[in-house]
């Protein structure tokens, strides 16, 4: 099974499931967030949720700075956010769990996170106006069973739809994106 099986595509119920608070942090946890990190590089995603991959509960892998030459992943567990604030911004989002569309997201331009680490250390993020701001709020959500089509009107949803549903016919896969 390759790295992009791994990943839940929609439509699937756990995309839309409440994960659990990650109560103990061992050594499944650490090889849940290793086997999502790979998962996320072999799709070029720059973030991912574990109920992307079936689990749920509160364990998001992050690297919005990732080259050839090296890599910045960020591992958050439990991660709640604290501070949403500033201008509005609509960007273009992809998600790996919805292959071959992009979709116009409004998010907050500024966001302070908090959560732990694999130590066990709290940490805190903060990103403002750029992909780290977006990606952390887009893989909290999916923690809270949303996804970017929940924020879109109704209209816009069903535009979506359609157009994911051709983009799987299509053969979209997990790291595909829509060509403009």
């Amino acid at each position: 099974m390759s790295a992009l099986d791994d990943i839940v595509v929609a439509p699937d119920d756990r995309l839309k499931t409440e994960c659990e608070p990650i109560q103990d942090i061992d050594g499944k946890v650490a090889r849940l967030a290793r086997r999502m990190l790979r998962d996320m590089y072999a799709a070029d995603g720059c973030g991912l949720a574990a109920p992307q991959v079936g689990e749920l509960i509160q364990l998001v892998v992050i690297d919005v700075d990732y080259t050839s030459k090296g890599k910045n992943p960020y591992v958050l567990i439990n991660p709640r956010v604290i501070v949403a604030d500033g201008e509005e911004r609509e960007g273009g989002e992809g998600c790996l769990s919805f292959p071959g569309i992009t979709v116009p997201v409004r998010r907050p331009s500024h966001v302070v996170v908090q959560a732990r680490n694999l130590d066990g250390d709290l940490m805190q993020y903060e990103a403002a106006d750029n992909l780290l701001a977006v990606c952390l709020q887009h893989e909290i959500d999916h923690l809270h069973g949303i996804t970017m089509l929940d924020h879109l009107s109704a209209g816009q949803r069903v535009a979506a739809m359609r157009d994911y549903q051709e983009a799987l016919e299509a053969g979209a896969k997990p790291g595909d994106v829509a060509e403009d």
